[in-house]
């Protein structure tokens, strides 16, 4: 947002509130064993910051704080990035046209207020660790702490050590912890995954040099990643022959990696695609080793030295980790709008237009909002589509031409029963997941986009005016749907003359 912000707009007067001390995000934050992406490095970068040198087709997380540290510092970020700052209220000011910030820095605690003209939320998703509603992890004696947050300073060599669930991360990090035979694991597991074949395969000299210096075959690589990506969304589309095919395979799969004692428990009775699909990393392989015993007896309370389960078993444990995600909707940043109304209620149960702005919030875009996600496609490609339309509803408050703009309430409520309408041939609901809000069971998706990310690119290639309301710039607003609606006429007026001319023809 910030390089688009002064390379497409010209402009340079932002600042970048960041609450720790470096940059990065969940790359910097989640440094757990295995950690990497399940989406592809040449997809899972920015299309205008290309990089010809990934070792291999799927990237690590040292590999991707690199990069992003990289295009920080290429860009001189710094110079307009205040970090040790957590934003923890934005107000909107209806009589001024500005959000009042609340700001802490977080090294002395001391409070700071300050004011936005505009302000763009780009906290991202995996945020807030989730930890599971279990009893009594305040008893348990030994260290315990959640992936995201990976001790470092505690050796395994000799531990019984207990892994609390078994989605993306547990499934990242478990193969890794395993290799030291001394280490003895026992995962419990609540919910069986889909897991797939993670074939990773390695870039070679010659590969990344022509990557490098052949025009247009980085581009058109990546641009062949991007369509066939795209064309596996029939894999969410419930009873289609795509999700029917594509069960058989993941079933085949585990079913001749996975030991065959575990095989009744691991494979899902849901169809694919329902809980994020899960890449295998060497996790299926390392249950075939002494060390590693899976349990699904599910777990009563954690006591002092170890779990207790629901048959009244208790397994002792010299440690605990939990890999079991992030709360979605919950944030620190509380948002305030016209009226008092806070924005997480759209998080939690209304969803937003495009997943970029809400009714009563104006001049407050926020990138990666409800159902603006994908089971399927990258992340980084998602955001600069929103980057581009934010630049667009931007520009003429930036150029002076508006004082503010927000989204109405009848578009909002429009563009979200459609969204819930394509929601309803989906596998989506077909299984508790992240997906359905914090609580797993919400009666909506308000995470992912039901659709291909086309689609979701096409809708937001340029903005519907009518379904904004505009302050201090009528007569701006006015041009832009009088060229709107010239454009439509044109189009109206050209296809009978195509059509006339193909006839003669």
């Amino acid at each position: 947002m910030a390089v688009n912000l002064r390379n497409k707009l010209h402009y340079d007067n932002f600042v970048i509130y960041e609450k720790a001390e470096s940059i990065g995000g969940t790359w910097r934050d989640n440094t757990y064993p295995g950690c990497g992406s399940d989406v592809p490095g040449h997809w899972y970068s920015l299309s205008t910051e290309p990089n010809p040198y990934w070792k291999n087709y799927y990237i690590t997380q040292p590999e991707i704080r690199t990069y992003w540290e990289e295009i920080h510092q290429k860009h001189d970020l710094a110079s307009r990035t205040v970090f040790n700052t957590c934003v923890k209220l934005v107000e909107w000011d209806e009589e001024k046209g500005v959000h009042n910030l609340t700001l802490e820095d977080v090294t002395s605690g001391q409070m700071i207020q300050t004011q936005a003209e505009v302000v763009i939320q780009a906290v991202g998703f995996f945020t807030a660790p989730m930890y599971p509603d279990i009893p009594g992890t305040e008893k348990f004696t030994g260290p315990l702490w959640h992936s995201s947050q990976w001790r470092h300073d505690v050796d395994l060599k000799g531990m019984t050590v207990g892994v609390v669930g078994n989605g993306c991360s547990a499934t990242q990090f478990v193969p890794v912890i395993a290799a030291e035979p001394t280490t003895r694991i026992i995962n419990f597991c609540r919910t069986p995954q889909w897991i797939a074949l993670r074939s990773n395969h390695h870039y070679s000299n010659w590969v990344k040099w022509a990557f490098a210096h052949v025009p247009f075959l980085m581009y058109a690589y990546r641009c062949f990643m991007m369509i066939t990506g795209d064309l596996l969304w029939g894999v969410f589309l419930a009873n289609s022959p795509l999700n029917a095919v594509f069960k058989k395979l993941l079933t085949w799969y585990m079913r001749s990696t996975a030991p065959a004692k575990y095989l009744d428990d691991l494979i899902p009775t849901y169809p694919p695609g329902c809980k994020r699909l899960v890449l295998d990393s060497n996790y299926l392989a390392a249950l075939h080793q002494p060390n590693v015993d899976l349990n699904w007896s599910g777990i009563q309370e954690i006591v002092e030295d170890g779990i207790v389960l629901k048959t009244g078993d208790k397994v002792p444990l010299d440690a605990i980790i939990f890999g079991t995600g992030f709360y979605l909707v919950e944030r620190e940043i509380v948002f305030r709008g016209i009226g008092g109304r806070t924005l997480k209620h759209y998080f939690e149960s209304e969803g937003g237009y495009y997943g970029t702005v809400f009714p009563g919030f104006p001049n407050l875009f926020t990138i990666v909002g409800p159902n603006s996600a994908s089971a399927h496609a990258s992340l980084i490609f998602i955001i600069e589509t929103q980057v581009g339309y934010i630049l667009k509803l931007m520009n003429p408050i930036i150029d002076g031409k508006a004082q503010s703009l927000q989204v109405t309430q009848k578009a909002t409520t429009n563009y979200n029963t459609w969204i819930q309408k394509r929601m309803e041939g989906t596998v989506f609901f077909s299984c508790f997941s992240y997906y359905r809000g914090d609580n797993q069971a919400g009666a909506k998706n308000l995470a992912t986009f039901p659709g291909m990310m086309s689609l979701y690119w096409w809708i937001m290639r340029k903005p519907r005016w009518d379904d904004f309301k505009v302050v201090g710039g009528e007569q701006w607003f006015y041009q832009q749907r009088k060229v709107a609606l010239t454009n439509y006429a044109l189009v109206g007026l050209m296809v009978p003359i195509v059509g006339y001319i193909l006839y003669m023809l």
